[in-house]
C-alpha cells in the first residue's frame, strides 16, 4: 500500500531546522501532487511588556513572517509544486499548528524541524515539534539538520 499525501503544512520560523523541513516538504509535495501550506506562526506572548512601549515590534514581526513566507511560496513554485499556500498568524506554534491549521487545512501531513534543546530548556519550554507529534490528527515528519549518529560514533572510546 502506498501513502499519498494531498495537503502538507510546513512550518517555517526563519531557523535552519525549518529551512531543511522546507526543502523536504517540497519534494514529498512534488511527488504526490500535494497542495503545500506553509505556516509562520508569530509567537508575541514574549513581547508583551514590550509591546506597550514599542508597539511597532508586532507590525515588524508580521512583516518579517510575510517576507520570509513569501520567499519560501516563490521557491516552492520554482521547484515545482502546482500549488502553495502562505498563512502568517498569531499565537503558539504549539497549538496553532497541530490544533488549529492542520484541522482547518485537512492536511494529512504536517513537516516541522527538530530544534535541538538541551534537558533544561526541554524541561523549561518543552519542545513544538514533540508537541506536534503528540496532538497533531496526522502525520508528522520531523527533519533533523544532523541525522541520528551511527552507533559506533556514539560509542567509540579513545585511549592516548
Amino acid at each position: 500500500m502506498t501513502l499519498v499525501y494531498h495537503r502538507i503544512l510546513v512550518a517555517v520560523d526563519g531557523s535552519q531546522e525549518a529551512e531543511a523541513a522546507f526543502k523536504k516538504s517540497i519534494g514529498i509535495a512534488k511527488r504526490n501532487k500535494a497542495i503545500l501550506n506553509i505556516i509562520h506562526v508569530i509567537d508575541l506572548r514574549g513581547h508583551t511588556p514590550v509591546r506597550l512601549h514599542e508597539p511597532y515590534l508586532e507590525d515588524a514581526a508580521f512583516r518579517y513572517g510575510q517576507n520570509l513566507l513569501e520567499d519560501y511560496k516563490k521557491e516552492a513554485l520554482v521547484a515545482g509544486v502546482s500549488e502553495v499556500n502562505v498563512y502568517a498568524v498569531p499565537g503558539s506554534p504549539k497549538k496553532v499548528i497541530s490544533r488549529d491549521y492542520a484541522k482547518q487545512l485537512q492536511a494529512d501531513l504536517i513537516v516541522c524541524g527538530a530544534q535541538g534543546l538541551n534537558a533544561l530548556e526541554y524541561f523549561l519550554i518543552g519542545s513544538v515539534s514533540t508537541n506536534i507529534v503528540r496532538s497533531s490528527p496526522c502525520d508528522v515528519l520531523v527533519v533533523r539538520l544532523d541525522g541520528p549518529k551511527k552507533k559506533a560514533e556514539r560509542e567509540t572510546i579513545r585511549y592516548e
